[in-house]
């Protein structure tokens, strides 16, 4: 089976881009410790400072699930609540 590919895009509110920048970074040396995890890479748009972009690669999407169970992406989760604006999740597999 390929590897699953995530692609997150976050949208932090124009007065909490440093908030939710300081808790995404915090959720990068955890989650590239767990199982099933090949890259975590997290972006910031040149333009546009309160986008933010994961690239993730996960050896399966079973993996990932328990990865979106974690207790550190509740904790991000609480953390940030009310300081997102918007958030999209794409499951994508590599064809080429």
């Amino acid at each position: 089976m390929p590897n699953l590919t995530i692609v997150a895009n976050i949208h932090a509110r124009p007065d909490q881009v440093e908030l939710v920048k300081a808790e995404l970074l915090k959720l990068i040396p955890i989650t590239r410790a767990e199982k099933g995890c090949i890259n975590y890479d997290l972006h910031q748009d040149n333009e546009d400072p309160a986008h933010f972009m994961f690239y993730e690669n996960w050896e399966s999407r079973e993996l990932w699930q328990e990865h979106m169970t974690a207790p550190h992406l509740a904790a991000y989760m609480a953390a940030t609540e009310g300081a997102v604006a918007d958030f999209t999740l794409n499951e994508m597999t590599q064809i080429c």
